[in-house]
């Protein structure tokens, strides 16, 4: 008896794990770094048949930044609005394609009276943003030789990337896979949706699911992005970047999942202000509920602990779904 309920619960685990095991999807959506194709973490492992794997991700994020340095001016108060589809398609046990396709909507939002309230509960600094009016749209830059602006709506569809990831190794509980990546500039500049430049990425990740005994699954991923030249940012923009980050999964049952999840990059300008000019760094918490075999859904939050470079705070959703 004991021993066909552990072989019953071992394929039952088999059959969740199938959804969950991916970290969670987190980029920088503050208006200048999320013009680059800085890619969101993701596993190394991929399944050992071919097959199809969708995932829908939504996020609204919040933002306020207002700061004068020498002859550098900046304020971001907006919300960005981002939907984005996920398909991956495992051409053979070692080769993964990925398609991602984002559309993005800048608006002057809904969430600040909610976001004034976090901070007031919790005694938290606020920078400011709540001796302003609520719910504008401005995006500005200068300095003497650029401007950028937005103060209307805007929406479209974001820079599509395009990615191949290859398994490097895979043992019983650990997973390395290098990728390449190549991000179309499709989207508007104009309208904040996108550079409108191609950029290319090279990554190395790695993947475990397990810590000795414990059902703790880990992710860590390490990178590389050449950014295209964006006439908009002028003789300021970096066009080299480094990215970095990790996640932790606690599975507490075969179906329910919290997360822990830190993401860095490289600061996007050479800029004397924090928010363009100092390296990224986001803390995100989240769980996970794998209610099918196939079907996954998450929800998380997303700080910026290297205050003003990443928006305020990022809710966000996913639904994962696998074809197989």
């Amino acid at each position: 008896m004991l021993a066909r309920f552990v072989v019953v619960a071992v394929g039952l685990f088999a059959a969740f794990e199938a959804c969950a095991g991916q970290p969670l999807h987190v980029t920088n959506q503050s208006p200048v770094a999320a013009l680059f194709g800085l890619p969101s973490q993701r596993s190394a492992a991929m399944p050992a048949t071919g097959g199809w794997q969708w995932a829908l991700h939504g996020s609204v994020a919040s933002h306020y930044v207002e700061d004068q340095r020498g002859s550098e001016t900046l304020n971001f108060d907006g919300e960005t609005q981002r939907v984005e589809l996920e398909a991956r398609y495992t051409l053979t046990d070692h080769w993964e394609l990925q398609l991602q396709l984002p559309y993005v909507r800048q608006d002057s939002g809904f969430t600040d009276s909610a976001i004034d309230g976090w901070h007031d509960f919790w005694g938290l600094p606020d920078n400011g943003r709540s001796d302003v009016p609520r719910d504008l749209l401005r995006y500005r830059y200068a300095d003497p030789d650029r401007r950028l602006a937005l103060g209307e709506r805007g929406s479209g569809i974001g820079d599509a990337t395009v990615s191949l990831q290859r398994g490097l190794y895979r043992g019983a509980t650990l997973d390395v896979a290098a990728a390449v990546g190549y991000k179309f500039g499709i989207g508007d500049i104009d309208d904040f949706t996108g550079s409108g430049e191609n950029d290319l990425f090279a990554a190395l990740r790695v993947s475990a699911d397990s810590i000795g005994a414990l059902p703790l699954g880990w992710h860590a991923q390490l990178g590389y992005l050449r950014a295209g030249k964006v006439a908009a940012l002028g003789k300021r923009q970096e066009r080299d970047l480094w990215f970095a980050g990790a996640s932790l999964e606690w599975r507490l049952t075969p179906s329910l999942s919290l997360l822990g999840q830190l993401d860095a990059h490289a600061a996007p300008m050479d800029s004397a202000l924090d928010a363009l000019g100092r390296e990224a760094v986001m803390l995100s918490g989240g769980a996970r509920w794998q209610f099918s075999e196939q079907w996954a859904i998450e929800f998380s939050v997303v700080e910026d602990i290297a205050v003003e470079t990443a928006p305020d705070v990022i809710f966000q959703a996913s639904v994962r779904y696998l074809a197989w």
